[in-house]
């Protein structure tokens, strides 16, 4: 009865506290992020290219979903269609819109109990920075004394990596091929020094809430603990400037490598082993014994971070869209229960615009950043070099009408996370499993829950609840029927159809 006081406490908290389904706190890194392409979500000016002002104009929609956290791919000035390359760390690229644009949408996201983080790619610039086009003067003119040189990774001998500066027996870094961005010299502590001052423009003028630190791995080619280093240093630049602000990394290795990340003081590292086609979740739908595969795999995932906050998702706009990963374009159940199984890893879960719907895309880049299907009129221009365009499910439109949809099916799923502050938080037992069902136990502060799942596609699968006196909090259900606690030969049991996920507290 305790534990079933303690939660109904808690919802009620929630409720009386963020009547939107947002958190109260901003600083609570425990959200449902959603990340957001601002170029092909929603456009305002009619220029066919998204903006931050399309994207306010959304705000209700986000926050209806049950996203209460937002993160915007790149957004300062740059001259590529993606803005990995940035040309100016102080300013909002202008087919996006302005910095009191910014700034609008910043508060309006806070107003909403959504907090907001910014892309920082600060491994590398563009070569139209100014830092790197005066270093690249000073070359030419052999005025080598230059500081700006020392900002940027220059040597006189080329390899794959590199890129020969015209006119000079020079070479600068470049980690990320072709992509015309020299990286920058993180171990001088000049560059450091201006990072902190970017970092001070967007935590305490424009008020963001952290930020997402693209290409961890590259900080320092090939050396871990120069990384950590670094990381360290820009964890403790962000609290200083805006104590609570949120740092999430992205470090695209193995769990074991992820693992020596986390002895960093950042606090979430993207958790690239549970996503795309060979990752834990979609392991655990087509193995042959798939509960138990999850199980294995997230035992492994626990003892190798066991405090780290984590960053579970299926998909981003480097990889191949979920529903192409699961082989998901004609079976509507498989997508929800992806979402649910993701979501039940714990930690600080993403999504990617267009998951919500089941949006599909793969190969070449831009193909993974297509416009947001809102409907058939109300859609952005796709970005340059777009070769496929495919949408296997209804439009949002369509799916907010539609009770059984997968839109529905993750508005749910979010909804019962922000209720239920346990699924992420919790500390994990796992109780019992079958290859096909397990049960498990979510323990947070003085509240306990149980979470139960059917990992098959068409069998109902009927689990013990010796000694728990549960109650069904949610069941999540795909369209197979709802669960149901009966009595067993050895006390209770619950009854899960196909594709269940059920919670569940001690009455």
């Amino acid at each position: 009865m305790k534990c079933w006081i303690g939660i109904m406490l808690t919802l009620l908290c929630v409720c009386m506290l963020c009547p939107g389904m947002g958190e109260g706190d901003l600083r609570d890194p425990y959200r449902n992020w959603y990340e957001v392409f601002v170029y092909s979500y929603q456009d305002s000016d009619g220029d066919g290219i998204g903006d931050l002002n399309g994207l306010r104009s959304r705000l209700d929609y986000i926050s209806e979903m049950g996203y209460n956290g937002l993160w915007l791919m790149p957004i300062m000035p740059s001259p590529s269609y993606h803005k990995y390359d940035v040309k100016d760390y102080y300013d909002i690229d202008p087919q996006y819109g302005t910095l009191e644009d910014f700034k609008q949408l910043v508060n309006e996201c806070h107003q909403r109990g959504i907090a907001i983080i910014i892309d920082m790619p600060i491994n590398h610039t563009s070569i139209r920075h100014p830092w790197f086009l005066e270093a690249c003067y000073s070359l030419q003119k052999r005025q080598v004394e230059n500081p700006y040189i020392q900002y940027y990774c220059f040597q006189q001998q080329g390899s794959s990596k590199h890129v020969k500066v015209s006119g000079t027996s020079w070479y600068y870094e470049e980690q990320f091929a072709g992509g015309n961005m020299p990286d920058l010299n993180l171990e001088n502590p000049a560059v450091m020094a201006e990072i902190k001052k970017i970092f001070a423009f967007w935590l305490q003028e424009c008020d963001v809430d952290g930020f997402r630190l693209d290409a961890v791995t590259s900080y320092v080619t090939n050396n871990v603990e120069k990384n950590v280093e670094i990381l360290n240093e820009l964890k403790a630049m962000a609290e200083e400037l805006k104590p609570g602000s949120y740092l999430v990394g992205e470090a695209w290795v193995g769990l074991s490598a992820i693992a020596e990340y986390y002895r960093s003081d950042i606090d979430s590292f993207f958790l690239f082993p549970a996503s795309q086609a060979e990752g834990y979740v979609a392991k655990a739908l087509f193995g042959r014994s798939p509960a138990a595969t999850y199980v294995k795999n997230l035992k492994a995932l626990y003892e190798a971070i066991p405090d780290g906050i984590l960053a579970p998702f299926m998909s981003n706009h480097d990889t191949g869209r979920t529903i192409g990963s699961i082989q998901g374009r004609k079976t509507p159940a498989k997508a929800k229960f992806t979402e649910g199984i993701l979501n039940m890893i714990g930690g600080a879960t993403f999504t990617y615009y267009g998951e919500e719907i089941g949006m599909v895309g793969s190969g070449d880049d831009p193909n993974k950043r297509i416009a947001m299907y809102w409907n058939d009129e109300d859609m952005t221009n796709n970005p340059p070099g777009v070769t496929a365009v495919e949408y296997a499910y209804p439009s949002v439109d369509a799916q907010l009408q539609d009770p059984d949809s997968l839109l529905n099916y993750c508005r749910e799923l979010n909804r019962m996370k922000l209720e239920i502050p346990a699924i992420a938080r919790g500390r994990t037992e796992f109780i019992l499993n079958t290859s096909y069902a397990l049960l498990m136990k979510r323990t947070w502060n003085e509240e306990e829950i149980y979470i139960a799942m059917n990992f098959s596609s068409s069998k109902e699968q009927t689990l013990s609840l010796e000694g728990i006196n549960a109650v069904i909090l949610h069941d999540l259900e795909t369209g197979e029927g709802k669960a149901i606690i009966q009595d067993g030969n050895g006390g209770k049991e619950i009854v899960l159809p196909p594709y269940a996920i059920v919670v569940m507290a001690n009455e």
